[in-house]
Formats: C-alpha cells, structure tokens, sequence
C-alpha cells in the first residue's frame, strides 16, 4: 500500500503545532526523540522531521511528497508550490525593522541603506516593487542582532509577537506579508498519495471548522424564538425543540468563534435564557 511522506520542521512552535493537528485527525505517530523520520500507526503516512528552510526543495524533488510549513518559507523559496490548505496556526509576519534611535521612519527611508535578512528572494521583490534600492547582506542565523554590531541599517525578519525586536532595540516600520502554516503537495506526487492527501485534507477542514466555530444551546419564550433565530443562522438553521415547562423551547445552533460576544449579548437582550456554550472539537460538513 501507498505511504505518503510529509515533512515538518523537525523542532520549534511549527513543529509542535504540525503534530497536534496530525494527532487532532487522527493519526497517531511513533515519534522517537531525534527521530529524522516516523511511520503512523493507523494510517498511510510517514514523517519527516527537516530544517524548514530545506523543506521546499524535498517537495520540488519529489523526495517528500506534502509538507506542513510557513508561509514565509514557501513564499521565499517555492513559489510555485501549490498550497492545499491553510492551517490558521503559526501566524508571523515578515517585517522591516530599524533601531529606535534611527530617523527612518518608512521603507524610503532605506533608500541606498543596508538590510540584513534571511530572505533575500521575498526582500528583493518587494523593495522593486515599491521602488527602492538598498543593499542586502544575507545572514543565516540572528538576523535582529545585526544593526547593533554595525553590519546593517536595518533588518527583515519574521516577526510573532514583536518581544524580539523589543529586546534588541528595534521597530517596525513595514510589513511586508502575513504568513502562517500551510498543506503543500510537491508537483510530482502520484495519484495514489494524492487521494491520501485528499483524506487528509477533508479531516483538517473539520478540525478547521469546529475551532472557529461554537455550540450554542439556550432556552426562551416561545413568542421570542423568531428573533432568536434571525440572530441564530447556525449551519443551515437552528434546532428548536419544545421544553417540559409549557411555552418555552431550546435552541441549538452554531456560531462563529470570531462574532461570538457580540452575539450573546444580542442573544440576551433578545430574551434568550440559561445560554450554554460549548467547544466544537471536529465539524465534518
């Protein structure tokens, strides 16, 4: 039988993000320590564990035949890589950074500068695209220490919480993309691992789904139920069902973790009682 192989990042927050929405679908790994690859149990599919940065390459060979990797990477080095899914976990952003003390206060301002990064490709593009000129100095490794040694005036780097370039002295003054973990496929893989992937694919969406969703139950009048719906859409129309106590029902429905607030008030100003939240752990459409 067909197995597909998969890269992750073999360490970091990407790495431990990739194997809990692989365990959340349910395939289970034998996963060793300092293992370079594991086989699950339940399922056709084998892990690699690679350097992020290599991963793009493994999948234009053909060596691999999917991966869970950032954005940023695949942006950086495989373009031409087809994304399959985007996962809403590990969000960065790549951003210009200049020391707190410089004058620059926007990418002109880098005009004729120098800009240490690890990613010369997406840094070349978009300073074209925006006009400028400056020199790169690439540099594998602690990009944000580079202004504080002299090497650069400032750096682009990917940025999560911005606690990195607090502490080295730094601020931001362009973003230039959004990233976050995406599903590729290399273009080589076969028709048997792509209906693996396929499989694969419908679970993360429910896994997907059920975390930016919410279950909703309450209890109210019979004479406010209509204007309870009309804030209740759920997935296709919520489940009403009549309570013991005369004149009073349940309803269930679905919301949007994102609206999720702003409906309860409204819910609770529209006579909605006892309102019962609950996590959604898968959500198969």
């Amino acid at each position: 039988m067909s197995k597909l192989k998969i890269a992750v990042q073999k360490s970091g927050r990407l790495h431990d993000d990739s194997m809990k929405i692989l365990k959340e679908i349910g395939i289970s790994i034998d996963n060793g320590k300092d293992q370079l690859k594991a086989s699950a149990r339940n399922f056709p599919l084998e892990v690699f564990y690679l350097r992020n940065g290599d991963i793009p390459q493994y999948l234009k060979d053909g060596v691999v035949d999917a991966a869970i990797i950032g954005e940023n990477v695949l942006i950086e080095k495989g373009n031409d890589i087809t994304i399959v899914e985007r996962l809403g976990f590990s969000k960065c952003k790549v951003s210009i950074a200049v020391p707190k003390s410089s004058d620059a206060k926007r990418l002109k301002d880098l005009e004729g500068k120098r800009i240490a990064t690890s990613y010369p490709n997406t840094v070349n593009q978009f300073l074209k695209k925006q006009g400028v000129k400056a020199n790169l100095h690439i540099i594998n490794g602690s990009v944000e220490i580079a202004p504080n040694i002299g090497l650069a005036d400032g750096i682009c780097d990917i940025v999560s919480s911005g606690s990195t370039l607090f502490k080295n002295g730094l601020k931001e003054i362009e973003v230039l993309l959004k990233s976050e973990a995406v599903l590729t496929t290399s273009p080589k893989i076969s028709a048997d691992n792509q209906a693996i992937i396929n499989k694969i694919q419908f679970r993360l969406k429910s896994v997907l789904k059920g975390r930016q969703s919410k279950y909703v139950l309450l209890n109210a009048p019979n004479d406010k139920v209509k204007n309870i719906i009309d804030i209740l859409p759920g997935m296709k129309s919520p489940t009403v069902l009549p309570l013991a106590i005369e004149g009073w029902s349940s309803v269930h429905s679905v919301i949007n973790k994102g609206e999720f607030w702003e409906i309860i008030d409204e819910l609770k100003a529209n006579g909605a009682e006892s309102i019962l939240v609950c996590p959604i752990e898968n959500m198969v459409l």
